[in-house]
């Protein structure tokens, strides 16, 4: 059954010339139709692009992110087995990060100790890196993918007309290219890349669950993208399917059930229809604790396998079988 949200088809400006939250705006599309500029003045404006690649052995991630007051760039790589390295850094002001208004709209670069750029192009986005970790220097030249037709989950996340989120969530888009870390170097060819670009105006303290897979199980491709908590009582979510390059928007909350203290111990995200009903087993927990103030984050990410069912809006049940991906719990006071 199809989602009860407001369906987004034609170009639309995320916010009114006064800055607030313009009322077309609020809804999902298939692909990224929002003109995202937010308005000028420090305080609670956030800006970022995050990417995950995966394979079946190890994945690396990307952070560029502005946050008004601080900027950040982060860089973590995780071979399965435990063996992970990285490298994070916080700037004033968003001092030595760029990032476009809108997605698409140009180059993201970040200079100082993590340099990166993430350069989009009509076929996918390359994404470069280079840093120095405690298990050697690391460098990255990896390309995601953006098949011609591939359709992707993007929203507008309403809580006021002064605080809103626009989020363009990206799955199950074919990845190559290598890192080095040190010596050694790793082969992403055959990868899954997820994107999550997100320009708002948030409130200072906020609890969020995400989820995210990908990969080729019961003869699909699949894409899972899951968020939870965040979006109650707005009336949208940012939950989706990815079929074959087809988006199936779930306008339902997920139920999550998890112990976010236990390093092993499964969870279990499901939907009230049952449309949606998953098991995620991980094998790595990563925690990112920051107090810097005016930041102050708690992440617990886990790295694992999704299993059990999902139902595309034409009613075909899918079943997902061990797909790589994680899932999170985040609580942010920035």
């Amino acid at each position: 059954m199809p989602t009860h949200e407001r369906e987004i088809t034609a170009p639309v400006d995320l916010c009114t010339p006064r800055g607030r939250l313009d009322p077309r705006a609020v809804g999902w599309s298939r692909t990224p139709l929002h003109t995202t500029a937010l308005p000028r003045g420090r305080g609670r404006r956030k800006k970022w692009e995050y990417w995950c690649v995966l394979t079946p052995t190890h994945l690396v991630a990307l952070t560029v992110a502005d946050l008004d007051y601080l900027s950040l760039t982060s860089v973590y790589l995780l071979e399965y087995g435990g063996v992970e390295t990285g490298r994070s850094h916080l700037g004033p002001l968003g001092h030595g990060v760029r990032l476009p208004d809108t997605l698409n709209a140009g180059p993201t670069t970040a200079l100082g100790p993590v340099r990166s750029r993430i350069t989009p192009g009509p076929d996918g986005d390359r994404l470069r890196f280079a840093c120095d970790t405690p298990r050697g220097r690391l460098h990255a030249d990896l390309t995601v993918g953006l098949p011609e037709g591939h359709e992707t989950m993007n929203v507008v996340i309403p809580w006021s007309p002064t605080r809103f989120q626009y989020t363009s969530k990206h799955t199950a888009r074919p990845a190559h290219g290598t890192v080095r870390l040190g010596e050694r170097t790793l082969d992403f060819s055959g990868g899954w890349g997820v994107l999550d670009h997100g320009r708002g105006i948030w409130p200072y303290d906020t609890l969020w669950n995400w989820g995210a897979a990908a990969g080729v199980t019961d003869s699909h491709t699949v894409g899972l993208q899951l968020g939870g908590r965040w979006t109650r009582g707005t009336g949208l979510t940012e939950n989706a399917l990815c079929v074959d390059g087809r988006l199936t928007k779930v306008g339902e909350e997920l139920q999550w059930d998890y112990d976010p203290d236990d390093d092993s111990s499964p969870w279990w995200i499901r939907s009230p229809s049952g449309r949606i009903d998953l098991v995620f087993t991980p094998f790595h927990r990563r925690l990112d604790r920051t107090d810097a103030g005016v930041l102050v984050n708690d992440t617990r990410q886990c790295f694992g396998h999704y299993t059990g069912t999902v139902r595309t809006d034409d009613g075909t049940e899918i079943s997902v079988d061990g797909l790589t991906g994680f899932a999170e719990h985040v609580h942010m006071r920035w």
